[in-house]
């Protein structure tokens, strides 16, 4: 499975994970498909949006990493400094928390509905934490 539906609130967005470049990263997420939770936007990264973990470490090693996503990339934070994360940029983003630069590995690049981004930023600005639901697109399972 590489190919990730991805549905924030109104917006829904095709994406691909980045087995090659993350492994340990995608396989992790993959086990906890379809993954529903609530994405708020950041506070000190800039353009982009986030879903908080909490404190529990995530169980993989940097891979992957970077500290500027672009925008429609997924990072996942795996917790250390900061509480474990994952974050979508929409926009510039240099990810960071209270206690400075980060970095988070990169395993889901959207590659269907990247246009939608910007509104999807302004929607979870202006309006709060929308619900975002990740799960295997089936339909691009199913073609030959």
């Amino acid at each position: 499975m590489s190919d990730i539906s991805v549905t924030v609130g109104p917006f829904r967005f095709k994406a691909r994970l980045e087995t090659d470049l993350a492994p340990q990263t995608c396989q992790h997420f993959s086990s906890l498909l379809p993954y529903r939770q609530k994405i708020i936007h950041v506070r000190w990264s800039g353009e982009g949006c986030w879903i908080p973990l909490g404190d529990e470490k995530a169980p993989f090693p940097m891979e992957n990493a970077t500290s500027y996503p672009a925008p429609g990339q997924f990072i996942f934070y795996p917790g250390g400094y900061s509480e474990a994360e994952i974050l979508l940029a929409y926009g510039g983003v240099q990810f960071a928390s209270k206690l400075g630069q980060l970095a988070g590995n990169h395993f889901l690049t959207i590659t269907e509905g990247a246009e939608q981004l910007a509104s999807l930023g302004r929607l979870v600005l202006w309006e709060g934490a929308q619900d975002i639901v990740f799960a295997e697109d089936l339909a691009a399972t199913r073609q030959p």
